[in-house]
C-alpha cells in the first residue's frame, strides 16, 4: 500500500503489473474499497501487460475523509491529482457505479488526462428509483439500525445478483458467506452518503472527446441498463456492451465476459 497526499488529502492506492505497461486507473463504487478489483480484473489486465493502480477513495480508510460535504466532482479531482503524482501524463480509466460517475466528472473536467474510459453500471442522472434507494439507505444509517448479518447478506444478494446467480445453489451460497463475513461499514457509509445524487449529466457527456465503453449489467436492479444505455448515446462515438446473466455486481458474477470487453476495447478490437 502506498500514499499520495493530493488536494490536502491522503490517498490510499495500489500499484501492480509492470512499470513499462500502459497505465490503467480502477475506480470503485460507494463504499469499495480498491481491492475489490483484485480477485478479477487486475491479474487480467496485469497478465496484458498494463500496469495497473487501484484507489480507497476518499472516505475509505485509510484514505482520508477530508471536510465534510465533499463532492463526486471533488472525487473526480482526487483522481486527476493521483493520476498527476504519478507523472501518468495521460491514463485508461475504468469505473464501477459511483466510480463510473467519477470517471465521467474525470472525463469532463480533466479531458487530457484520459485516453480511454470505461463506465460501468454508472448513470447520467438521478432516476426515481436511484433517489428513492440512496433516500433509504440515509434513512436507515440516521435510524441507528443496525441489521443481523445474515438478513442483511440476504437483502444485499437480492439487491446486487442476479437471478441466475440467486438460483445457483453453491454460488448463491459462497455469495451469502461473503456478505455475511464482509459487512457494509456505516462509516464509509456516512462519509460518503448521498454523493451519487447527481444533476442531470446526459447533455455535458456530448462535449466528451475521449474513447469510452459503456457496459450494462442485464439485470442490474440499481442501475438498470436503461441509464448505462442513455449515457452510451449521449458521449459521441461511444461504445454499449451488455453483459447478460449479471447483476449490479457484474464485473464479479461475470468476470470472464466483463474483463473480455475491456481488454478488446483497449485493444481496439
Amino acid at each position: 500500500m502506498s500514499i499520495a497526499t493530493v488536494n490536502g488529502i491522503k490517498l490510499s492506492f495500489e500499484e501492480y503489473g509492470s512499470r513499462d505497461g500502459d497505465p490503467v486507473v480502477l475506480i470503485t463504487g460507494s463504499g469499495g474499497r480498491g481491492r475489490m478489483w483484485t480477485p478479477y480484473q487486475v491479474p487480467a489486465l496485469t497478465a496484458a501487460g498494463y500496469r495497473v493502480i487501484t484507489l480507497d477513495n476518499r472516505g475509505v480508510p485509510p484514505s482520508d475523509t477530508g471536510p465534510a460535504g465533499f463532492t463526486i466532482e471533488d472525487m473526480a479531482a482526487d483522481t486527476a491529482g493521483l493520476i498527476k503524482y504519478l507523472g501518468l501524463n495521460a491514463c485508461r480509466v475504468v469505473g464501477f457505479s459511483m466510480g463510473g460517475i467519477i470517471v465521467l466528472e474525470l472525463l469532463l473536467a480533466y479531458p487530457d488526462l484520459v485516453t480511454q474510459a470505461v463506465l460501468m453500471a454508472a448513470r447520467g442522472r438521478t432516476d426515481t428509483f436511484a433517489a428513492a434507494f440512496v433516500a433509504a439507505g440515509s434513512e436507515l444509517l440516521d435510524s441507528g439500525i443496525t441489521l443481523p448479518p445474515r438478513y442483511a447478506a440476504v437483502v444485499q444478494a437480492m439487491q446486487y445478483l442476479s437471478p441466475r446467480t440467486l438460483t445457483n445453489e453453491q454460488r448463491v451460497r459462497d455469495w451469502l458467506d461473503i456478505f455475511e463475513m464482509s459487512p457494509e461499514d456505516s462509516s464509509i457509509s456516512r462519509a460518503q452518503r448521498d454523493l451519487d445524487l447527481i444533476d442531470n449529466r446526459l447533455e455535458e457527456c456530448r462535449k466528451i472527446k475521449s474513447r469510452c465503453l459503456v457496459v450494462g449489467f442485464q439485470d442490474d436492479l440499481v442501475v438498470s441498463p436503461q441509464l448505462c444505455r442513455e449515457i452510451s448515446a449521449s458521449i459521441p462515438d461511444c461504445k454499449y456492451e451488455e453483459i447478460p446473466g449479471c447483476g449490479h455486481y457484474g464485473y464479479l458474477e461475470e468476470p470472464e465476459a466483463v474483463n473480455s470487453a475491456i481488454l478488446k476495447f483497449f485493444q481496439g478490437a
